[in-house]
Formats: C-alpha cells, sequence, structure tokens
C-alpha cells in the first residue's frame, strides 16, 4: 500500500461490498479511545512527547503485518498537504480534528478496514469499518487490533472506571459505536425529526455524515452512542443494534407509505433527479448528494433498472470536493470543480447503463 493508491482510490476496498441491511444501513463503524500512561493527554502534550508517540508506532508496529488486516501505512498530517488530508477526511479514514493538527497521524491497515488515529483528542483512535449493519463484526477486528497494540504499550487505565481519556463522555470502554444510514422515507414523510427526538431520548447522538457539526447531506445521518461509563462493549452494542433495526422498520414503513400515496409524485422526483445528474453540465455538491439520494431510493424501490446501488455510494465519494481536486492533480475554483463534478457523474452513469 502507497499514499498514491489511498489519494487516487476513491473508494476504499471496504465499501466495495455489501453488508446486511445495506439498501438503508450505509456503514457501521466502532472507534476506540486509548491513552498511554506514561504520557500527558494529546490536548496538553509538546511536540516532544507527540513525536515520541510516532516513533513509537513507527519502531513497534509498521511493517509488522496483523492477519487479516495486513501492514500498516503510517501517514503524519505534517507531512500530507492540505488536499491529501481533505481527501482522507472524505474516505471517513481520519477525523476533520486530526486533519487539522500539526503532529497526528494514522496507520491504515491496507484494505483501509482500520485506521489508528494517533494525537487526536486521545493518544490513540482504533477505527474499523464495515458495510452495511456490522457492529458485532466491527467491534471484533476492532478489538484484535486494540489487544495488539496493548501488547506492546501501557494504556492508562482505572480499575473502577475503566479506560481514562480526555473527553469525560469517553471514559469507561471508551467505545464510540456508531452507523450511517441513508433515510430519505422519513425526511419525505416529514417523520425524521420526531424520530430524532427519540433517538436522543434514548441516550444516542445523531449527526450528520462527517459527524460532529457536520450536515446531513444526501439524507445521510450518523447514530452512535454517547456514554460509555457503566456499560459493557456487549450492551452498547446491542442498545445501538436495536435501535438502528426499529429505524430500519421505520424507513421502510415510510417508503412503502410514499409508495401508496403518491407513488407518480415520487417516481417523478426520482427521474427528475436522475435527469438532473444524467445531463447537468454544472452541479454543486449539495445538490449531486441530493440527487444521489432521490436516485439511490429509485434504484431500492425499482424504480430504476441496470444501475447498481454501489455505483452511487460511490459516486457520493468521489464527487466530494478534495477527492475531485485530488483527481484534477490540484486545487480548483468553485465552478470548475462543480464542472468536473458534473462530468464525472454522467460519464459514470453512461458507463454503468452500457
Amino acid at each position: 500500500m502507497s499514499l498514491d493508491r489511498i489519494m487516487n482510490e476513491a473508494i476504499s476496498p471496504w465499501m466495495k461490498g455489501d453488508g446486511p441491511d445495506s439498501d438503508i444501513v450505509l456503514s457501521s463503524r466502532i472507534r476506540l479511545a486509548r491513552n498511554f500512561k506514561k504520557y500527558q493527554f494529546s490536548t496538553m502534550q509538546n511536540e516532544e512527547e507527540a513525536k515520541q508517540i510516532h516513533e513509537l508506532f513507527k519502531k513497534k508496529f509498521i511493517k509488522k503485518p496483523v492477519e487479516p488486516f495486513g501492514e500498516f501505512e503510517l501517514l503524519k498530517m505534517n507531512e500530507l498537504n492540505p488536499l491529501q488530508r481533505r481527501v482522507l477526511v472524505e474516505k471517513h479514514l481520519i477525523s476533520p480534528n486530526l486533519a487539522g493538527t500539526e503532529y497526528g497521524a494514522c496507520l491504515l491497515s491496507e484494505s483501509e478496514h482500520i485506521s489508528i488515529m494517533l494525537n487526536e483528542e486521545d493518544h490513540v483512535r482504533i477505527q474499523c469499518l464495515f458495510s452495511g449493519l456490522q457492529l458485532s463484526e466491527a467491534l471484533q477486528s476492532a478489538n484484535q487490533i486494540d489487544n495488539w497494540i496493548e501488547e506492546q504499550v501501557e494504556y492508562a487505565f482505572d480499575e473502577s472506571l475503566g479506560y481514562i481519556t480526555s473527553c469525560p463522555t469517553n471514559v469507561g470502554t471508551g467505545l464510540r459505536a456508531s452507523v450511517m444510514i441513508h433515510l430519505p422515507g422519513l425526511v419525505l414523510t416529514k417523520r425524521i425529526n420526531r424520530i430524532i427526538q427519540v433517538i436522543q431520548k434514548l441516550g444516542l447522538v445523531v449527526r450528520g455524515i462527517y459527524g460532529e457539526g457536520s450536515e446531513a447531506l444526501g439524507n445521510i445521518f450518523q447514530v452512535s452512542n454517547q456514554m460509555t461509563l457503566g456499560k459493557s462493549e456487549e450492551d452498547i452494542i446491542a442498545d445501538l443494534k436495536s435501535v438502528i433495526q426499529q429505524i430500519i422498520h421505520q424507513e421502510k414503513t415510510a417508503r412503502e407509505l410514499i409508495v401508496q400515496n403518491s407513488s407518480i409524485e415520487l417516481e417523478d422526483k426520482v427521474y427528475r433527479s436522475y435527469g438532473i445528474l444524467a445531463n447537468s453540465r454544472l452541479i454543486q455538491s449539495a445538490e449531486a448528494a441530493t440527487c444521489l439520494s432521490d436516485v439511490r431510493l429509485g434504484i431500492d424501490l425499482g424504480y430504476i433498472q441496470g444501475i447498481s446501488r454501489n455505483i452511487l455510494t460511490e459516486l457520493m465519494v468521489l464527487t466530494q470536493p478534495g477527492i475531485l481536486q485530488q483527481y484534477a492533480g490540484g486545487p480548483l475554483g468553485p465552478e470548475e470543480r462543480d464542472y468536473r463534478r458534473a462530468t464525472l457523474i454522467r460519464e459514470r452513469l453512461r458507463i454503468e447503463q452500457n
């Protein structure tokens, strides 16, 4: 694996498979927050301490394959240009927070299933991504990496509290489980706000596609647990999975309701969006996300034949500003980005139809 491959292949290998409930659930993510006993928190550490953590991982973990993930590549944020950092964020391999750090870094597995972020809010944040609803499988992989690291270094751990983290909400298991979910039915039936309120009352958090502070572009929402103290990893996963399954049921019910009551209007909306994607010469990222959401819904409901749902997922990634500019070989102005985005979508849909 090389930096060039990571940058030039917009679709991570893990995105190419269909997991359970992938018509509604795009991905499952597990993140474990850990800190080392002998170092200050990342928010308080100096340059020397940050570099020591880099060297620790370079010495003990680089070029040492872990089955079934293979070898890991170390990427230091201060060795990447702003565009490269943005691509990593748009591929969901690092957080926007890590991208903005001077001494942050990440280790990426060959499949990009696993990303180990260093010197973010905590010394280590282990992230594992799976397609569809596969929280338990993602947790198993994350725990394997966690054990691999703990064999070499001592974590900050308290017998009564659990893992010590920079943010109090992560103290305990240090586990944040999240699911990326596509909910056009609930948005169109105007039920989404009520559903979000119920989710929040259950102690879960609803965010946009890039986490805290981001918008729910393309009707894609991220649902995650909030507190980790006093619960086991298994309980956190079970609770979140139960809620997600209820949301899936509500989304399917909403879709059925739209088809029963507004079939022609929905079909018109789907094909108008398809027409925009297939014919536009300029399209902004927000409009592209909305149209891609409509067409994906049309594929799921059988209105549109002969186009794979995965193509829509691919285009949602490919049309992000950073990845577009990476493909172009450098920075682009807003209008040129919109032109290239429209061209890319038209060409990809044409290839798929043929």
